[in-house]
């Protein structure tokens, strides 16, 4: 194990993998989060009071984003490191394939689509996971909405301490964007819905 953990440590160093994986993970559940938050509020505006179209929608939008975040970073990563590959291999007149270099950024693709398809997957999940308990009896609907509210505004704050911390700025600043661009998305959801509701009544 030992090996093993350094030779990733190794690849990572190489492949450039955890600055990038940083953007991946934050962009990706923060995406998944806010989704999320706009299903929840649209379900809540739509008078909806049962949890299973909200799951059902939950799991179907975070499957979805999983898939597509999973084949769409690998295709894009490998298409970049592959160019990067080849440059180096012009550069030193010699096959890489076999190299340190080449196994480096395989692995780099692989742990960034993951972390592109699961960061929103997860951060969707932890969003709706109220219902699940709704469903179960163990929360009342209104219980369940708003700790769904405040697990988004909380994981939202979070990230942004987290994005403070890797800039070295202020935690509290940062946290507070996050909350800010939170609530305005809470904010836009309600209004559509309520326009929409009205159009169609």
């Amino acid at each position: 194990m030992p090996k093993i953990s350094e030779k990733f440590k190794q690849y990572s160093k190489i492949s450039d993998l955890g600055e990038i994986s940083r953007r991946y993970f934050v962009m990706n559940a923060f995406d998944g989060a806010l989704t999320m938050l706009g299903v929840v509020i649209g379900a809540y505006i739509s008078n909806i009071r049962s949890p299973s179209p909200i799951i059902s929608a939950g799991i179907a939008g975070s499957l979805a984003m999983a898939i597509s975040g999973i084949s769409g970073a690998y295709m894009t990563e490998r298409a970049e490191r592959l160019k990067k590959l080849k440059s180096l291999e012009k550069a030193m007149l010699k096959e890489l394939r076999n190299s340190i270099h080449y196994k480096s950024h395989r692995f780099a693709m692989f742990v960034t689509s993951l972390t592109d398809g699961l960061s929103p997957f997860l951060s969707a999940m932890i969003v709706i996971s109220p219902f699940f308990l709704l469903h179960f009896g163990l929360l009342s609907w209104n219980i369940a909405f708003y700790l769904s509210i405040a697990l988004t505004l909380i994981l939202l704050f979070s990230m942004g301490v987290y994005l403070a911390k890797v800039s070295e700025e202020s935690m509290i600043v940062y946290g507070l964007q996050m909350l800010c661009v939170g609530m305005l998305t809470a904010f836009l959801c309600i209004m559509v819905s309520l326009a929409l509701g009205g159009s169609m009544t």
